[in-house]
């Protein structure tokens, strides 16, 4: 497989800018640290190829980003998209949540992005250097430096991917994957063989720990209301830390349930989760109920495609065939 490098990347968007195919780039440009890398939108070669960076670190889905990026854009947006994030690409399409005439998409192949929290249980804090390659090198200020095998760090949606296979893009660079046969419900099935008390204790741990910082929802493609209701000043819920243990579920459990069927599990909200609260976990337990009660379904594997939970039919499951003798 072709190695997808930052000059190539580089080239590609520069040669599209100079010709006039896109009126401006959105890609990665380093924060205040090494491992700190945002979103940034380019419009000028020089821009690029001072500030553009690709590396282990650059995990964001873009998709979400173009809500907001098209609608004021004279020309296209060009984007690179990895496997993953085309899934949330044609599910914003699905939701007529952007002019994809606006948009000129790069499907670029991904072998996961690295978690810097995982990289700091082993090198500490101190982090003032990282190099990425297959060996993450890391400095530190206190004079250490450590080699870490980039597999070893991989961030959780990447160690349980569920393709490399591009479902929407204009061009492709390098070599195209296939959906893959992830252990990505494992976990769930460990909580589903909890006790309830079990599971109760568990949410409540990692719940508790939420600050409601609204990250999870500002990042998840799915979440694109022009209103949100938590920031509406009349619900009495809006945009505050939880005073009960009620609040501290409801945020969650809502957003959940209101993205059930068009979650494409990218995984962007456990990722910038800084309390590190496993969230992704909600919404695979919806998308693993919807594949065992109405048949298999991914969101985003088609534009236009209908989730089983808008799409009625006379098959459609009744509650007693799913609580009827659980005693639950």
């Amino acid at each position: 497989m072709q190695k997808i490098t930052r000059d190539i990347l580089v080239e590609k968007a520069v040669s599209l800018l100079e010709n006039g195919t896109v009126c401006c780039v959105l890609g990665w440009k380093k924060g205040e640290f090494d491992y700190d890398v945002t979103p940034a939108l380019f419009e000028s070669k020089e821009e690029i190829e001072k500030d553009f960076v690709y590396d282990d670190f650059c995990g964001a889905n873009f998709s979400k980003y173009l809500v907001k990026k098209t609608i004021k854009a004279e020309g296209k947006i060009l984007v690179f998209l990895k496997p993953c994030d085309t899934y949330s690409f044609n599910q914003l399409l699905t939701e007529h949540r952007f002019d994809r005439e606006k948009v000129y998409a790069i499907g670029i192949p991904c072998e996961g992005m690295a978690d810097i929290n995982k990289i700091r249980a082993i090198a500490g804090d101190g982090i003032s250097e990282i190099k990425c390659g297959e060996k993450i090198v890391v400095d530190t200020i206190y004079g250490d430096k450590h080699e870490i095998d980039a597999k070893d760090v991989l961030l959780e949606r990447c160690i349980n991917c569920k393709s490399k296979k591009h479902v929407n893009y204009d061009e492709l660079l390098g070599d195209e994957g296939e959906v893959i046969e992830s252990n990505r419900f494992d976990e769930v099935a460990r909580l589903e063989a909890m006790t309830p008390d079990e599971r109760f204790a568990f949410w409540q741990n990692e719940l508790s720990r939420c600050i409601r910082c609204n990250a999870c929802r500002d990042v998840c493609p799915a979440c694109t209301c022009e209103k949100c209701v938590f920031d509406n000043p009349k619900s009495g819920v809006e945009n505050k830390a939880p005073a009960n243990e009620f609040e501290e579920k409801m945020f969650h459990i809502i957003r959940a349930f209101h993205v059930a069927g068009r979650c494409t599990d990218c995984g962007e909200c456990s990722r910038v989760c800084p309390q590190h609260i496993p969230l992704h976990l909600l919404n695979r337990k919806f998308i693993k109920d919807i594949d065992s009660f109405y048949g298999e379904y991914q969101a985003g594997a088609e534009v236009g495609s209908r989730a089983p939970l808008v799409n009625y039919t006379t098959n459609d499951l009744e509650p007693s065939e799913v609580f009827e003798g659980r005693g639950e």
